[in-house]
């Protein structure tokens, strides 16, 4: 007989550092005993005591949290993204709304738990923080088109459709794409819609419902509430953004990349996926953009497009960072984040059309493969992902503190020492 999946609590192997030894003490007064003792409570300690994000999520869930504790966390999170889909049918749209907003903080405050303490890899944490996003897009989609449905909205729409998604679908792009999402991070989303699932002559007003859905889950998501926020929503990876719709036909979408698709757009799509609404609508118009992101032949130029593209990067934060630790981006700067997405990339766009085995959506993932391929040599792999994952790490902990959505190490010498604390 197999032992019992070990718990959050038994799992714990490390804990920050305590900035505000005070704060640190009256968060933890109020925990139940279990959770101030060991190696739990220690964390427990750590993150009140340091992020001033966490100590106001520990307070807030108290009760739920000395529960979870007792659970391993990857139960837990699953337990906790099904009870909220399972709960938020039928309700109003406030009661959706503050549902989601729930799930995101006690899932937030789990997933931190779960990398403060050690219980787990870098991969692991962005693989839950995405999970996370995804199925609150699911579930905030499945609710609008329900309503839709309730409505009336949607000529042609019967419960078969609905039940497939209705011909809309939510691609997902960058790091929620690739599942790699970050602490505090944006969703990238390109939202589209099957033509081809409706009549030509009702093609005008299902477009006009399927951008108020679209306008619909941007607010559901991102507008700010006594609750907070659920994931703040980028739309802008659209073809043309500034005169498109936010909701566009997969069919306009394939000819204007056909057409006038450019090599960033190629780069980006290397982490797209379909997260919501009709899956199967969203994995078929992904295939056929193949040949435009994966081309067999070599192209120097689109390549040249994406080092330019670095070099305007590069010139501009050479302007606002002088080099010191206070104030770096560990994104943008140099040696940064985005620079190893972007060697990852521009190998994957120059071999990836020949060689399928290149095609792998996430950075660290991309790395390895062209190593394997010979495309890069192993030291260089090896090297160029152990920063990956060191910034990552580091940008988590730089996110932790306020929930807010900064990759910059601070300039204040008390706000550099809370991020020393809880990176210890």
């Amino acid at each position: 007989m197999s032992a019992a999946p070990a718990t959050l609590a038994q799992r714990v192997t490390a804990a920050p550092l305590v900035h505000d030894p005070a704060r640190a003490e009256a968060v933890t007064a109020a925990l139940t005993p279990a959770l101030r003792e060991g190696a739990l409570g220690a964390l427990l300690r750590g993150a009140a005591g340091s992020s001033p994000y966490l100590s106001r999520s520990i307070e807030r869930h108290v009760d739920w949290l000395a529960k979870t504790a007792e659970r391993p966390p990857e139960t837990a999170l699953a337990a906790l993204l099904a009870e909220t889909a399972a709960t938020t049918e039928g309700v109003d749209r406030a009661a959706l709304a503050k549902a989601l907003r729930q799930t995101k903080s006690r899932a937030a405050l789990l997933i931190a738990l779960a990398d403060l303490g050690g219980v787990w890899s870098l991969t692991e944490v962005t693989a839950a923080l995405s999970d996370l996003a995804e199925a609150a897009l699911q579930t905030a989609v499945a609710w609008l088109l329900a309503e839709e449905h309730r409505q009336a909205r949607l000529p042609g729409l019967d419960d078969a459709r609905l039940a497939q998604g209705a011909g809309y679908t939510v691609i997902a792009m960058g790091k929620l794409g690739a599942r790699e999402l970050n602490y505090s991070s944006d969703i990238d989303l390109i939202c589209l819609f099957d033509q081809d699932r409706y009549a030509p002559a009702d093609y005008a007003a299902v477009k006009a419902r399927f951008i108020a859905v679209t306008r619909a889950l941007v607010k559901l998501l991102s507008d700010q509430t006594a609750d907070g926020y659920v994931f703040r929503t980028d739309l802008r990876l659209r073809p043309t953004p500034s005169t498109t719709p936010v909701c566009l036909a997969m069919e306009a979408a394939e000819r204007y990349y056909e057409a006038v698709g450019r090599t960033w757009e190629r780069a980006a799509h290397i982490k797209a996926r379909t997260v919501a609404g009709d899956i199967a609508a969203g994995e078929r118009y992904l295939k056929r953009l193949t040949p435009f992101v994966w081309r067999r032949h070599l192209d120097f130029a689109a390549i040249e497009d994406i080092h330019g593209l670095l070099r305007k990067i590069r010139t501009t934060r050479a302007k606002s960072c002088p080099g010191a630790v206070a104030g770096h981006d560990i994104k943008l700067d140099p040696g940064g984040i985005r620079e190893i997405e972007f060697f990852a990339q521009t190998r994957q766009l120059i071999a990836g059309g020949r060689d399928p085995s290149l095609r792998e959506p996430t950075t660290l993932g991309a790395l390895s493969a062209l190593a394997r391929a010979g495309t890069i040599d192993t030291e260089t792999a090896e090297r160029l992902s152990a920063d990956y994952t060191a910034h990552r790490t580091l940008e988590h902990r730089l996110q932790m503190i306020g929930d807010a959505q900064t990759q910059t190490i601070p300039s204040g010498e008390d706000a550099r020492a809370r991020v020393a604390a809880l990176s210890a």
